[in-house]
């Protein structure tokens, strides 16, 4: 399954290539280096988007310029993240253009408008498709602009910084965004906190916390029916109604916000789904990434989770390989991987000189699992 992008059973074009259930791009240059990005199916339908827009940041093409990376994951459908990475770049664009400049605050506005915006497909289709409503996307960005890396993000996909211990030869891992995910206390913290009159806010379930015993994160895009009353009802499928009404949205599509000015030391980032994090440790994935050639470190990571996945379960990496989309849920998640390297002389330079790269993780993934679906 996870085979070198060059052989020729596999299938390649200028924006990547398909080998089975993997997608990967093992290397593409953006304004200030090289990237490297790879996508693994495991659901049935791939329900892991991503993107990477290196260019101009505005809706004119001049300037400012930059690299935007966005990761979002899923769950109980495909049709959020796709939505999320269709519109969510095209509306921070434009609040860019308005304010004629980059800001922390067109990230928190881009998400919000995107949520209303998919909220407004939900009602629009709610008698024809009720399962909208449950549909949801964590959704992390990172936008590289004039020295600084701002970061937004809602739910539990992460983005971890390799920075150069200076007189070692040692690469320090560093979390940089905050994850919404109820197995952390401070987020159960935050929920009780915001929801004083309802005991049942987070309930452990299966092991697991979870929001009102349905759902691990407390913010995402999409999740209709934990933010509006109007969609806790029929014709949505009994397993996702609450016994009882709400008025105060109980998830929050407001981002966590983050801006970071760069440091000559600040090697590369590393913005991974969730389906990941189960597997390695931030400083696990930035050892990889230090010993190992660019070229191709997206999926070599991702072969990493993979293999560590395989030793959970007591079986040869081989042998997961063997295992087919929705079956391999059981095993893993569906993983994104996006390694941005950060080439210290270009970090503050500003310049239109330079080719534009639009690249959409797994794509070509997203539409074969769909026609082998039926879908």
């Amino acid at each position: 399954m996870v085979k070198s992008c060059w052989k020729p059973s596999v299938e390649c074009d200028s924006r990547g290539c398909l080998d089975g259930l993997l997608w990967c791009k093992d290397l593409g240059q953006h304004v200030y280096g090289d990237f490297s990005m790879a996508v693994i199916q495991a659901n049935s339908l791939l329900e892991d988007q991503s993107q990477l827009q290196s260019g101009s940041l505005s809706s004119s093409c001049s300037g400012p310029y930059g690299t935007f990376v966005g990761v979002y994951d899923g769950h109980g459908g495909p049709e959020a993240s796709s939505f999320i990475n269709d519109n969510l770049f095209c509306n921070f664009k434009s609040f860019v253009s308005e304010n004629q400049g980059i800001s922390i605050n067109d990230l928190r506005k881009a998400f919000l408008a995107t949520e209303d915006e998919f909220l407004s497909l939900v009602k629009k289709q709610w008698l024809s498709k009720p399962r909208m409503a449950s549909v949801g996307s964590c959704c992390l960005t990172g936008l590289i602009c004039n020295g600084l890396l701002y970061i937004a993000n809602a739910g539990d996909s992460r983005v971890v910084l390799g920075r150069s211990v200076r007189g070692t030869k040692e690469v320090m891992a560093m979390q940089l965004s905050t994850e919404h995910n109820a197995n952390s206390n401070a987020i159960r913290d935050e929920l009780r906190l915001s929801h004083p009159d309802d005991p049942q806010i987070v309930v452990m379930k299966h092991k697991v916390w979870r929001v009102k015993g349905l759902i691990q994160i407390s913010r995402s895009i999409g999740d209709a029916y934990l933010k509006k009353a109007e969609f806790n009802k029929e014709p949505l499928l009994p397993k996702f109604r609450l016994s009882e009404s709400f008025q105060k949205p109980i998830l929050s599509a407001e981002p966590s916000l983050l801006v970071h000015e760069l440091h000559p030391d600040d090697r590369f980032l590393v913005f991974v789904s969730d389906g990941l994090w189960e597997h390695l440790s931030n400083q696990e994935v930035v050892k990889i990434v230090q010993i190992s050639p660019r070229n191709g470190i997206a999926r070599r990571l991702v072969k990493a989770a993979l293999k560590e996945a395989a030793r959970k379960r007591e079986m040869r990496y081989s042998d997961l390989n063997k295992i087919d989309r929705g079956v391999r849920r059981h095993f893993h998640d569906d993983i994104t991987v996006i390694v941005v390297f950060l080439d210290s002389h270009l970090i503050n330079v500003s310049s239109n000189y330079y080719s534009p790269v639009s690249i959409k993780g797994g794509g070509r993934l997203a539409a074969t699992a769909a026609a082998v679906a039926g879908v």
